[in-house]
């Protein structure tokens, strides 16, 4: 706002005409032989106006006001980003939150195979570092468990420091398994919105300068008084500025300059813009066929493959070890925890595609018009 507020500010500094002048000379009031000391002076009291002339006053407003729209869309790139820093947050504390039950699945499975390996144990099937090794992983386990709940409040109390709040709350976990791969609607980029208005505020500068070719006449008007005789005069004048266009040209130029440089970065921002948004959807189409198959084919096989040995454990035979319920169990969590991190990456790139587009434009405009 504060911006906003500089940026008016400017409109209306740029409504000033050049200030009246007044002022007052003193001429031969000290010399030499008939010129001493208040023995001829002149006196006169002048006041000058200046005219402006090829629509200077009206240019400046122009670029005042093309400014305040650069600052405007500056500060909604600003709110994005700000958003865009929110939504990552919000996955964050997702993916945390998405961590816990499989720190918690895992420990229960483990103390579930702890009790059958003590009494493989017992029963002289299994040696007794196995249910050390048994207790080890319980153990490890439950510490996994603390550090993923932790983490999760963390990362709540992380997102809540956003609005002030405090990481007392519950998020839903629903959206964090969506995986939809529509592409949000192109075309309001802010950072593209951005260059637009400066290129308009660099029209606007080249008309600027181009008024400079102008120039500008003034007159001035006073009244003289003759120290000998005590006489008055009334005198008039006036100058124009010569060689106006010589003394501008390297203004015009330059702003035509920076117009043109302006106009090249757009056509190369909206290229690679175009071409982040592609790859962002191609990676994230690549992560949810990733997800997909996990969910049919990894996990599906490698749950099947600890339940048959933990039943195998279960039911005291010798065909299974503990060792292999271990890596059984291992696959198992790697292939959860694989797909967590797949989410997560995948809304994270759902947080950049957004930003890019410009999806989260209209609340900005609803919050703009509550202002």
């Amino acid at each position: 706002m504060a911006r906003l507020e500089a940026a008016d500010a400017a409109i209306l500094q740029a409504d000033v005409r050049p200030r009246d002048v007044v002022g007052v000379d003193f001429e031969n009031f000290a010399g030499t032989g008939p010129y001493s000391p208040l023995g001829r002076y002149e006196a006169t009291g002048w006041y000058e106006r200046t005219w402006e002339r090829g629509g200077k006053r009206e240019a400046r407003i122009g670029a005042a006001r093309a400014d305040v729209a650069v600052v405007a869309q500056q500060n909604r790139v600003r709110l994005l980003d700000r958003l865009a820093r929110v939504q990552a947050g919000w996955v964050e504390a997702l993916a945390a939150e998405a961590a816990i039950p499989v720190a918690e699945a895992r420990l229960a499975d483990l103390q579930r195979v702890e009790l059958d390996v003590v009494k493989r144990v017992t029963g002289a099937l299994d040696p007794w570092f196995s249910a050390e090794r048994a207790r080890t992983n319980v153990a490890q386990a439950e510490i996994a468990v603390e550090q993923a709940r932790e983490n999760a409040r963390l990362a709540r109390a992380s997102l809540a420091a956003w609005w002030g709040g405090t990481g007392d709350f519950k998020l839903d976990s629903a959206a964090f398994q969506q995986i939809g791969t529509d592409v949000p609607a192109a075309g309001n980029s802010a950072d593209l919105a951005v260059l637009a208005a400066e290129i308009a505020a660099a029209e606007a500068k080249v008309k600027l300068a181009e008024t400079g070719n102008v120039a500008d006449p003034s007159a001035r008007i006073g009244l003289r008084q003759f120290g000998e005789g005590n006489d008055f005069a009334v005198m008039v004048g006036g100058s124009i500025p010569l060689g106006t266009k010589a003394a501008n040209r390297g203004n015009v130029q330059r702003a035509q300059a920076e117009q043109r440089a302006l106009e090249a970065e757009v056509a190369v921002s909206r290229v690679e813009i175009d071409r982040e948004i592609d790859r962002l959807v191609a990676d994230r189409r690549l992560i949810a066929v990733e997800v997909m198959r996990i969910d049919a084919e990894v996990l599906p096989s490698a749950e099947r493959a600890v339940r048959l040995i933990r039943d195998g454990l279960a039911r005291g035979g010798t065909a299974f070890t503990f060792l292999e319920f271990s890596q059984a169990q291992t696959a198992v969590n790697d292939a959860r925890s694989r797909r967590i991190d797949l989410l997560r990456r995948f809304h994270l790139l759902g947080v950049r595609l957004d930003r890019l587009t410009g999806r989260h434009a209209p609340w900005l405009a609803k919050m703009e018009t509550i202002r």
